[in-house]
Parts: structure tokens; C-alpha cells; sequence
């Protein structure tokens, strides 16, 4: 079967590997229908991504359908829509067994740590499926995106009419300001790129926008989804005294921390990584009901067999892209 590797920083091939498997006790055999390309797939691709080893097949935002499970899986039948969880866990290690799997000490993530789903096939522990038939593959491969939002607003504890600063608005910037609005926080959003803000001002009506503000305090929450070092440490100057700073996006560069404004504002400074399982049905719900609705996300498409060229243009700020999703065996 077709997959894509990323054999070296901006060089994606071609290759065939065997034909998947029949799935095993705990396994489910899938078909990939839908790969949503985000941040960490931009920065693999462009050699900046810390936890990317070449070579890589990359994908871990699926929509996919189940063809086969094994025999001792209850919870999937074949032709089953499902969101992946990405978040391959031991069970036993200190963060597991304190159901922080995220944050498990050998966590291998599909795409980055080990090879992921940019293949036309491949078996995968029945238990990282989410069923979902009432959803579209496409809305199914957003879903872990998501999630990434859904966890930081979750580690961030948000309490309702608090000030709100999300730093970055491309995709995961995004997934915060989704789940951030369910909060009835008062949200600002500052972003440089100003096609990205326009987005935001056009489907997100409640929410300041703006390009820059002073090195000031005006929010009692502040995440930045850049990634990037100096706005990571520029954070704690939008701090209220008391505040909250989580960072969302990674960044392979030592970030430094002012560490007198610091102490002087008794900050608190998180970190926020992955998901967890239970974040999963969660947005599954939220999107059936309409509460959050990620269709005007997906501003670019492409077939499997086009994709090398496709994210050779993609990595430009000048595609304006928001999101893109690769389709896979989809009329």
C-alpha cells in the first residue's frame, strides 16, 4: 500500500510498505480517509520539530473507518466513522496510573514519536478509536486538534468574566479560543498575520482581535500557540499580578524567563501537552450539537497523491491557510 515519508526536512516521498495485518485482540484495522496537517506536521517538515527523527511518516489528525477488529472488541463494528487518539500510553508508569496519560514517560505519539497514519491502511489499538457515525471524515480528523485546546483551557481552570489573552491564531490558537468562549471568559486575541486575523474577526463576533499590544498586564490568563521563543517569553509581561500563563505551542529554543516580574506578580506558568481520552467524546458531543463547529477551519484540500507539492506551498504564511486536510479513498 501507498504511504508518504519524510525522509529529510522538506523532502516528503513515495513508498509502498506491506499490506496491514488482520488485527489482533485489542487491535482494529482501519482505512484512512482524512489527515488534518497541523503545527507539528509543519515543523517535522521543516526540521523543527524536537521529537521528529527522519525518517518519519507523519499523520496523527484521522478520520478513519474501521474494516475489522478483533475478536475481543465491543465497542466497533466495521464501517465505523472514528477520531483517533493519537497518544500511544504505557498504563503503568507514574503519570498513567495518576490517569495523566498524556503525560506518559514513554508516550509515543503517532506522526512523531513513531510512524503515523499518512498511509492508505494501518492497525491501531481499538481502544484510541472514537466512533462517531453522525460525523464527516473531515470533521472526524479535527477532532484531536481539538482536544489540544480543550486541554490547555482545561489546565488553565478559566472561571467565568476572567480577562482572556490567546497569543497565535492558527489552528491550535484556535482549538483554545473554542473551548476558552465556553467558559464566558473575555477573550483577546492578539495575532501579527493579518489574514489570520480577519478570520478570527469574521467568525468570532464576541472576541477582541488585535495586531500587537504594550508590554503590559491586561489579562488574567494569557496562552501563547505560537511556538516561537521570544513571544513564549514575552507572556508574562500581558500577566495580570496573579496571573496565569500556559504554554500551548513547543519551541526546540530555551525560552527565557523574566524571572523578578515573575516572582514580583506571583505568576503561574504551565505547561500544556496533548489530550486526554476523555476529551474525546467530549468534542464529539460538541460538535453534534453545534456548539463548535470547525467547518470554515478548512480552508485547503488535497488528495493523498498530491500532497508533496501541496505542502511545499502550505509552509508559506502567503497560502493563507487556516487548515488542511488531506482526503484519502474519498469520492
Amino acid at each position: 500500500m501507498k504511504a508518504l515519508s519524510l525522509t529529510q526536512p522538506g523532502h516528503l516521498e513515495l513508498i509502498h510498505l506491506p499490506e496491514a495485518a488482520a488485527p489482533a485482540a485489542g487491535q482494529a484495522l482501519v482505512a484512512i480517509r482524512a489527515i488534518g496537517i497541523c503545527g507539528t506536521d509543519i515543523s517535522g517538515y521543516l526540521g523543527k520539530m524536537p521529537f521528529i527523527e527522519y525518517p518519519r511518516i507523519l499523520g496523527h489528525e484521522l478520520g478513519v473507518e474501521v474494516l475489522a477488529v478483533g475478536e475481543d472488541v465491543m465497542h466497533l463494528k466495521s464501517g465505523d466513522r472514528c477520531s483517533v487518539e493519537p497518544y500511544l500510553n504505557c498504563g503503568t508508569c507514574h503519570a498513567c496510573r495518576q490517569g495523566k496519560t498524556n503525560c506518559c514517560e514513554t508516550l509515543q505519539v503517532l506522526g512523531v514519536h513513531c510512524d503515523g497514519a499518512m498511509r492508505e491502511r494501518m492497525i491501531l489499538p481499538a481502544g484510541k478509536l472514537h466512533p462517531c457515525n453522525a460525523l464527516t471524515f473531515e470533521q472526524l480528523a479535527l477532532v484531536e486538534t481539538l482536544a489540544i485546546g480543550c486541554h490547555a483551557v482545561n489546565r488553565a481552570a478559566i472561571q467565568p468574566g476572567e480577562d482572556v489573552l490567546i497569543i497565535g491564531a492558527g489552528p491550535i490558537g484556535l482549538t483554545v479560543l473554542e473551548f476558552a468562549r465556553l467558559t464566558g471568559a473575555v477573550i483577546t486575541v492578539m495575532e501579527l498575520n493579518e489574514t489570520r486575523r480577519a478570520f478570527v474577526e469574521k467568525h468570532y463576533r464576541d472576541v477582541r482581535v488585535v495586531g500587537s499590544l504594550p508590554d503590559e498586564p491586561c489579562a488574567q490568563v494569557v496562552f501563547d500557540a505560537t511556538g516561537h521563543p521570544g513571544s513564549m517569553a514575552r507572556t508574562l509581561n500581558f500577566a495580570r499580578f496573579t496571573g496565569r500563563v500556559i504554554y500551548v505551542g513547543i519551541t526546540k529554543e530555551p525560552v527565557l524567563l523574566d524571572d523578578p516580574l515573575f516572582h514580583r506578580r506571583e505568576l503561574t506558568l504551565l505547561a500544556s501537552r496533548n489530550a486526554v481520552a476523555s476529551d474525546f467524546p467530549r468534542i464529539l458531543g460538541l460538535i453534534q450539537s453545534g456548539q463548535i463547529d470547525t467547518r470554515p477551519w478548512i480552508t485547503h484540500r488535497c488528495d493523498f497523491d498530491d500532497l508533496p507539492l501541496k505542502m511545499t506551498e502550505w509552509v508559506h504564511p502567503a497560502s493563507a491557510v487556516v487548515k488542511a486536510v488531506v482526503l484519502i479513498g474519498q469520492d
